[in-house]
């Protein structure tokens, strides 16, 4: 299967035009909001997974998001980036996630429940932080598309998803039966397309923080924290808290500060369902 994955990663197609062009915005630190939504405005698609995520109710708006321009506003230019690259990524490798037992659907929700936390936990005690990791929260499941391909190519999808079921470990699955978690695969998957170090980085060390360079050892180990409670099958439970909890105290984070953030997303969450 590892040569199937390689296959697949090296068999990617480029990156549409408007990667490049958000990327270049967001490099010069760009704050006109109308050049973004003309970037944006080329693909129909992104517009609507931007207003589907805006309109969700983890971000809790009291209206009807029904415009770019409202969406950026409210979400904010550098989340929109993070969203809209995110995006145009997931899309360029997207194929059906039956063996998660997940849609793809469920997959931008969750996605986009990362970045939240993200934006939400990170901010209070670490901004530069924060904006490092915005993108790379959004992505870093990604790989599961690549994992996805290669188990139903091969026929191991149902006992995949068994064995899910069963464990309810998403990691140790991908391991068992591919040879590489989905947070490698996507370092891989960036690296292919000679995307930013802290995208590689960060990402790949997810779980293996004690081998991460040190310039993304805090970085690896929020995002850790951010993937166990942004669980792809059990999103903000009891379980993946817990884990988060555990984590963020051998990680040295502040317990209460992140579980605090928690009740402020379940809360929106919670009000707006």
């Amino acid at each position: 299967m590892k040569k199937k994955l390689t296959e697949k990663i090296d068999s990617l197609p480029p990156l549409p035009n408007s990667m490049l062009e958000l990327e270049d915005f967001r490099k010069v630190k760009n704050t006109n909001p109308e050049e973004l939504i003309a970037i944006i405005k080329k693909d129909p698609l992104l517009v609507s997974t931007i207003l589907r995520v805006a309109n969700s109710s983890m971000f809790g708006f009291r209206s009807t998001i029904d415009t770019l321009s409202r969406a950026i506003n409210l979400l904010g230019i550098n989340f929109t980036i993070s969203l809209a690259m995110g995006s145009i990524v997931q899309n360029t490798v997207k194929c059906n996630l039956s063996p998660y037992g997940i849609s793809n659907d469920d997959f931008i929700e969750i996605s986009a429940l990362a970045t939240k936390i993200v934006n939400t936990w990170v901010s209070k005690f670490d901004n530069e932080l924060k904006e490092d990791l915005l993108m790379p929260a959004f992505l870093q499941e990604t790989g599961k598309f690549i994992i996805a391909n290669v188990l139903t190519q091969e026929d191991k999808s149902k006992d995949f998803l068994k064995e899910l079921n069963k464990t309810n470990n998403i990691t140790k699955c991908e391991e068992d039966f591919i040879g590489f978690s989905s947070s490698r695969i996507t370092a891989n998957i960036f690296k292919h397309w000679a995307l930013s170090h802290n995208l590689i980085f960060s990402i790949g060390f997810v779980g293996n923080s004690d081998s991460c360079p040190s310039h993304f050892k805090k970085h690896t180990q929020a995002l850790e924290i951010v993937k166990a409670l942004a669980d792809m099958r059990d999103p903000l439970s009891d379980r993946s808290i817990k884990i988060s909890s555990e984590l963020a105290q051998r990680y040295g984070f502040d317990q209460k500060m992140l579980l605090d953030s928690i009740e402020d997303i379940k809360d929106e969450i919670r009000e707006n369902s």
